[in-house]
Formats: structure tokens, C-alpha cells, sequence
């Protein structure tokens, strides 16, 4: 990295083409050199959320920038508008995301003026994140919880990038709260007798994902998930498109019995995803995805020992009666059976009281806390 950049000349350029691109999803291989926490993405991965594979942008669009500094790439960040969530809304917002810059004010500075600049262009009133590219991924950066490698779909990053965010001018908008649960652990007396509570009531049962009947169970999910986290802050619904493909890059490493369902009198009502934490396998293959690399996941996939609530939902006519309790009960049983010792859930709004108070039945921790910045774009 450049020594001084007292001395130095920022530049911020638009990616243009597919060196550039190239250099945009290289760059956290340089930011994290040194770092033994981070995950590097699959970089194909990283290709297609950015480009036109990802369905997200047939509803939204984006400008994706550079930094540098005689020469060499000390920063990225995009800027994203995206028409799903302005109509949802009814808000002007704008968001900035897939930031990483190197510790330095002057540049990080730089590269949130190009995307201010950006979204002012496009009539957007706030901008708001980081979102990467929206809420129903990678989003927030890091500010407490340093010292754990982050959980699959979670990001990660070094001390300073919150700071740098704060000097450009924005501010906090929300927190966002990720719990450790000891899965390793007995399960919580209180927890089984809460879920035992539940189950007096005949007409609900809970069970796992049938992997066989897999259309029919995502549709399940489907038709809750939006339902379920349309009043949530910064919700976007997922388009029909946008769940398909999500379905379909999870299901090489979801595992059927870390799913569940309630049902009453047969509906489905209720549903959870936890996921192994491939993030340990992840470590291991450096951004690449060949035949030896599939040969080391296959192999490491098996000694994972983390799960990560992904989401949760329940059908608002159902809600308040504990059917959470329910899914949190059977996901505990399955991880002390396959020895998964630990799990992350969240992330959870930091004013989500009630699903806050929940975590106490499951003896869970806040550790991790990501925070979503936002600053008003003066005309």
C-alpha cells in the first residue's frame, strides 16, 4: 500500500470493464493480508451478485468505484438504488455497499462523496448502509466482536472501517445484533419446558425439511418470508427470482434436518433456516472453487462444528402463540446430535425487543454487533 499519501493524488474512477471488475473483487485479498479471521469469498460468487446473473439488478441499479493512489487500488464501493425498495417504502434511499478501503480518511472519504454524488443524481434524498447490495444480504460493518471469524453470509471487517465511515460525515441509523448459543451445551430447562408448553396443543406439530419435496418446501418458505419480515426496518421483498436463486446457491450445503417447519392442522405456518457454517470450509480454498478445492469442502464439511440462524419466520395470524420456542427447540436437539457445538443467530434489530427478550430462553450473548450508517445527501 502506499506509504504517504500526504504526498499522493486520490483518484476515484467507475469500474468500466472487466479488468476493472477483476480488480473490485481483488481488492479484500490485499485489505485482509494479515488478517487470520477473514473469509475469503468465492470469487465467482462475488462475480454474480455483482453482475447481471444476480436478479436483483432487473429491479436495481448501481455504480461500482475505485480508489487509487498512484496507481495502485487502496479502495472500492458501490453505489445502489434499488426501485423494489423505493416503491416499498416510499422513501428516497440510496445505498452504498461492497465497501473496503484501506485505513485512511482522505480515501474512504473519497469514495462515499462518489456514491453521494451518484445517488444525488438519481434523486435519492439519504444514503444509507453498507448493503451488499441489499438487507437480504451481506449488510452492516463491524463494530463490536473483533475476534471471531464471521459466520456464512455475515461480513467482516477490520477495526478501523466504522471510524473512516463516521469521519466521511455519516452517522448511526440502526444496530444489528448477532447472538452465540451454546448448542454444545444441554438445552435450556427453560426452553424445553416453553416448547413443551406449545406441543399441549395437538393440533401443532413441528418437523423437518422434506429435501425430496424440494419445490414444494421452498414455496413454504416463500409465502411466509415476505409476510413475515415485511414491517422489519430496511426490509426489501425478495422477488420470486431472487429467492430461486438464493435457494438454489444454499441448497449444496443446507442441511434438511436444520430446517423446520410448524404446522397447524396441517398448514404450514412457521418456518427456520439454520446453516452449517461453511465459512470454516470457506478458509480453507481461498476464493477458488476447482476440483481440488471441492474435494477439500467435501472434506471439511464435515467437521464443521457452527450453525447461523439465517431466518425465521412466522405467519402473522400466528404469531404469540411460541412457535419460535418450538423451532429453537428442535434446531438445539439436531445440532447436539451432529455435534454442531455452537451457533450464531441473528442478525436481530437492536430494538427488536421481542425477539431481544427471546434470546434469554436460549441463554444467548450478544457478541457481534453490525451497524447500518446513513446520512442525509443535501442538494
Amino acid at each position: 500500500m502506499p506509504p504517504n499519501l500526504l504526498d499522493s493524488t486520490i483518484t476515484i474512477a467507475p469500474v468500466k470493464d472487466s479488468r476493472d471488475l477483476d480488480a473490485f473483487i481483488d481488492l479484500p485479498w490485499k485489505i485482509y493480508k494479515n488478517s487470520d479471521l477473514w473469509v475469503p469469498p468465492i470469487k465467482k460468487d462475488v462475480r454474480d451478485i455483482l453482475t447481471e446473473k444476480n436478479p436483483f439488478w432487473q429491479h436495481a441499479e448501481r455504480e461500482l468505484f475505485l480508489a487509487k493512489v498512484d496507481g495502485e487500488i487502496v479502495g472500492r464501493c458501490g453505489a445502489i438504488v434499488d426501485q423494489v425498495y423505493l416503491d416499498f417504502h416510499g422513501e428516497k434511499c440510496g445505498f452504498f455497499g461492497f465497501f473496503e478501503c484501506i485505513d485512511d480518511k482522505a480515501v474512504a472519504a473519497a469514495l462515499l462523496e462518489a456514491a453521494r454524488n451518484w445517488l444525488r443524481a438519481k434523486g435519492m434524498l439519504i444514503m444509507r448502509g453498507p448493503t451488499s447490495p441489499s438487507f437480504n444480504e451481506e449488510c452492516g460493518v463491524l463494530i463490536e466482536g473483533y475476534d471471531d471469524p464471521p459466520a456464512i453470509l455475515m461480513p467482516y471487517n477490520l477495526r478501523y472501517l466504522g471510524g473512516l465511515i463516521e469521519a466521511a460525515g455519516m452517522h448511526k441509523a440502526k444496530d444489528l445484533w448477532s447472538y452465540a448459543i451454546p448448542t454444545g451445551n444441554p438445552i435450556p430447562p427453560r426452553l424445553v419446558k416453553m416448547a413443551a408448553r406449545v406441543r399441549r396443543n395437538k393440533n401443532i406439530t413441528v418437523r423437518s425439511m422434506r429435501k425430496n419435496r424440494w419445490d414444494e418446501e421452498l414455496q413454504h418458505i416463500r409465502d411466509i418470508y415476505n409476510e413475515a419480515w415485511e414491517k422489519n426496518w430496511g426490509f426489501t421483498p425478495m422477488t420470486e427470482a431472487e429467492l430461486d436463486l438464493m435457494a438454489e446457491n444454499l441448497k449444496p450445503i443446507l442441511d434438511p434436518d436444520a430446517v423446520h417447519f410448524v404446522e397447524v392442522d396441517g398448514k404450514v405456518v412457521a418456518f427456520s433456516v439454520m446453516l452449517p457454517d461453511v465459512n470454516q470450509v470457506l478458509k480453507r480454498l481461498n476464493g477458488k472453487l476447482g476440483p481440488w478445492e471441492i474435494v477439500k469442502f467435501l472434506y471439511y464439511y464435515r467437521k464443521i462444528d457452527r450453525l447461523r440462524l439465517v431466518t425465521l419466520g412466522v405467519r402473522k395470524e400466528f404469531r404469540g402463540r411460541g412457535l419460535e420456542v418450538l423451532l429453537y427447540n428442535e434446531t438445539w436437539k439436531v445440532a447436539r446430535i451432529k455435534g454442531w457445538k455452537k451457533a450464531e443467530l441473528g442478525w436481530i434489530l437492536e430494538d427488536n425487543d421481542k425477539m431481544n427478550r427471546g434470546m434469554d430462553a436460549l441463554t444467548g450473548r450478544v457478541y457481534k454487533i453490525h451497524r447500518i450508517y446513513e446520512q442525509e445527501l443535501q442538494s
